[in-house]
């Protein structure tokens, strides 16, 4: 079904133009055709385009495809947005790989086949819809996070900024709330793949009946709610970087379907049977112990070895105290705006007192008591009994004992309040998952 979609055409065959046109037509809602591709600029100009069908190879006698390969820089420069798909009478596979990493989603090869051409070009204009909706909601979000002057994650952003230049999957861990996607978007920030948006997925957040309409795409009639063809998050993401948040949340299932797409480099849309290449930069996050879990059986060992070409871990906030105040004032900047209390600012008492809590919540946790604070608290200034922070290990002087009796009773009692929950008894003590299983081995709790 015809909306407003438009393809552009780029050969210079005027045959080719003619016969893709007529082929075209019936199924897009617009069609125009470029025998030069010196006016592209102006065709991208005048119009909303969605998808370019790019010829490979202008001059006669010239068959190594450089000039489609300069065109295609052209228009993702011009046009970020816009889905270009390579066209060519030599079946060169080489040359398919290199148009693709460098930003084409498809290639075709001469004769073409009626119904490919007319599918690939449909997934194009799905894919660049898609693009073009994640970036209107990217120029959206709020401020970024400043991230911080303290030594240690100093360390953490000179990693990131060394591996942005290559195409090495990186694997982020650190608690909850420590601004693992803050460093995720920064590593995209620096990539070459900056010039299109960061697709982020929350895979704690997908049903596993959804995982593959969710991360491959489905078309229409694929299941009972699929009223229309939807672009997976990775096809989405080709050419750009794909976030994927708590990786350590998939179940055995998903974690193989997922290990298989990244191997194949090509999605299969649930419904479709024609594989759709992707070429993308995997950057995972979670707060898990992901090398405790392949030895607990519960998460793929090739699956981690293909994830974690880099590791990164993200200090918690208590151990980068120096970045408290930086913190604070930039969120107190952002709620003073958003609630009208302009001009407000924080004691210094109430800034030592930031400063001296262990934020077992990390920045998120500052983030919260900052907002609440500024909309609670009277006058300009926000002092120190403007927040009450209490820390969930702070009965410690009911205890009598050893320090390590201690340790153990204070560990058991979290155990036990949580109902075994590992993570929810690490982020209440303050301490990693991987700290905690020590200590548990350790205690024989």
């Amino acid at each position: 079904m015809k909306n407003s979609e438009i393809v552009l055409v780029v050969d210079d065959s005027r045959s080719v133009l003619e016969a893709l046109s007529v082929l075209l037509k019936p199924h897009f809602a617009k069609v125009v055709t470029l025998s030069n591709p010196a006016g592209l600029h102006a065709s991208l100009r005048e119009q909303a385009v969605d998808v370019v069908l790019l010829d490979m190879n202008f001059r006669a006698g010239i068959n190594n495809g450089n000039e489609g390969l300069f065109w295609l820089n052209q228009i993702l420069t011009a046009a970020p947005g816009v889905s270009v798909v390579m066209m060519t009478a030599y079946g060169d596979v080489e040359l398919a790989v290199k148009a693709i990493r460098q930003g084409a989603i498809d290639f075709i090869v001469k004769p073409w086949d009626n119904r490919k051409m007319v599918e690939t070009l449909k997934a194009a204009v799905r894919l660049s819809r898609s693009k073009n909706q994640a970036n209107r909601s990217s120029q959206t979000v709020a401020e970024p996070i400043p991230v911080g002057r303290s030594a240690s994650f100093r360390r953490v952003l000179d990693m990131a900024s060394r591996v942005a230049a290559t195409d090495a999957n990186v694997l982020i861990t650190g608690e909850n709330g420590t601004g693992k996607e803050v460093v995720a978007r920064e590593i995209h920030r620096q990539s070459a793949r900056a010039c299109r948006p960061m697709v982020s997925v929350d895979m704690g957040a997908i049903p596993e009946a959804l995982f593959e309409s969710e991360l491959f795409g489905h078309l229409k009639g694929a299941f009972t709610d699929a009223h229309a063809d939807r672009v997976g998050k990775m096809e989405a993401a080709s050419g750009s970087t794909l976030f994927l948040d708590e990786i350590g949340n998939l179940s055995l299932p998903m974690q193989a379907k997922l290990l298989s797409v990244l191997q194949n480099r090509q999605v299969v849309p649930v419904g479709g049977n024609t594989p759709i290449p992707v070429e993308l930069r995997l950057v995972c996050a979670t707060n898990g112990n992901l090398w405790g879990m392949v030895a607990d059986g519960t998460f793929r060992e090739d699956l981690l070895y293909r994830i974690n070409t880099i590791h990164i871990e993200v200090p918690p906030l208590r151990d980068r105290r120096e970045d408290v105040a930086l913190l604070a004032q930039h969120f107190l900047q952002q709620y003073g705006k958003k609630y009208g209390r302009f001009g407000v600012t924080l004691s210094d008492a109430a800034v030592e007192k930031l400063e001296r809590y262990c934020w077992p919540g990390n920045i998120r946790e500052l983030q919260h008591a900052i907002e609440k604070a500024v909309i609670l608290s009277e006058g300009t200034t926000i002092t120190e009994h403007d927040f009450s922070l209490s820390s969930p290990a702070a009965p410690v002087a009911s205890f009598s004992g050893t320090l390590d009796e201690m340790e153990q009773r204070l560990i058991a009692q979290a155990i036990e309040r949580n109902a075994g929950n590992m993570t929810a008894v690490a982020a209440e003590l303050g301490i990693t998952r991987q700290t905690l299983y020590n200590k548990v081995k350790k205690y024989g709790l």
